[in-house]
């Protein structure tokens, strides 16, 4: 019986794919849309479309063969929910490295725009206003990057030429890295308070959901910024509303709790907030990345080798 894989990008755009001829199997490109390719029954190895997290989880009830899921983003949120329907031994894989890039660039920019005040030269030009003024800088201030796997080191990489006093670094364990010590999440708290940047960059978790509450933005510095490029339920919605409404801090946001988030919703307009549409790894960096991903992902998967970014297996 043959047996298939499906794809969320044409197998033919994908150089690098296994050939089907004497390999057993056929690929199937499906990409949300209302009919299945097939019958998921003979899927054994499922990629998951890009940016379309309900749609996603359709096929897993039925997808009684699948051995490998693949994400082609960083988390893997969007999919859990639909883990408990297959069999024990199912792998999730995550796209580890294809958007590290992409994301540290957009943290960069929210840091950089944020702080040099960026968003009111925009509002000024459109009302043919010269807004000048004294603003900070990201030279000589202490950065604090929470969560440092590949985004957050890639992160830290694109810092290096900007002359911070300091790079702080939170992870969910500690360890040494070639930058540095990474201290465990359980010292967040300690660290805040030196804080001029904090960078949230970690994966969505039941230890991660919520954490940035109102406990931890009183123990940011005054005058900090926030930027989150990671999901938006580790932010407290509501804490962010009443800090940022101080004006004590400030906060750019690609990832929001609500999202997308609706018209009307008192963050478009909070103080001292900028806001991108999740666009963190949306750039022309992301195909390329995602089908030199698949290609090694599919290929070791037919040679019946192990596949890489394994984040966690089916009980």
């Amino acid at each position: 019986m043959t047996a298939d894989i499906w794809l969320s990008l044409p197998a033919d755009e994908i150089e690098g794919l296994p050939s089907t001829v004497d390999a057993g199997f056929r690929y199937r490109f499906w990409n949300g849309g209302p009919e299945f390719p097939a019958d998921p029954a003979d899927c054994v190895f499922y990629t998951v479309p890009y940016l379309q997290p309900g749609v996603a989880l359709r096929p897993l009830p039925e997808m009684t063969s699948v051995q490998v899921i693949q994400t082609l983003s960083a988390g893997i949120d969007h999919v859990e929910p639909g883990l408990g329907a297959l069999h024990p031994g199912v792998q999730l894989c995550n796209a580890k490295g294809v958007h590290d890039a992409s994301t540290a660039e957009l943290a960069l920019t929210l840091v950089l725009a944020s702080l040099r005040g960026i968003p009111g030269f925009v509002r000024g030009q459109d009302g043919e206003e010269w807004r000048s003024g004294f603003y900070p800088a990201l030279a000589d201030s202490s950065v604090l990057i929470v969560g440092y796997g590949s985004i957050g080191a890639a992160i830290e990489d694109r810092l290096a030429p900007f002359e911070c006093a300091r790079v702080a670094r939170i992870a969910r364990s500690a360890r040494t890295t070639a930058r540095g010590e990474v201290r465990p999440f359980t010292e967040v708290h300690s660290l805040l308070p030196d804080a001029d940047v904090v960078i949230l960059s970690t994966p969505l978790t039941e230890d991660t959901r919520g954490l940035v509450d109102a406990e931890f933005l009183a123990r940011m510095k005054d005058g900090a910024l926030l930027v989150n490029v990671a999901r938006g339920p580790v932010v407290d919605t509501k804490a962010l509303l009443a800090e940022v409404g101080t004006g004590r801090i400030t906060a750019a946001l690609d990832v929001t709790d609500p999202e997308p988030l609706p018209p009307g919703h008192p963050l478009w307009h909070a103080p001292g907030v900028l806001i991108s549409p999740h666009v963190g790894g949306s750039t022309s960096a992301f195909l390329p990345r995602a089908k030199k991903l698949l290609a090694a992902q599919v290929g070791a998967f037919v040679a019946g080798e192990p596949v890489q970014n394994v984040v966690l297996t089916t009980e």
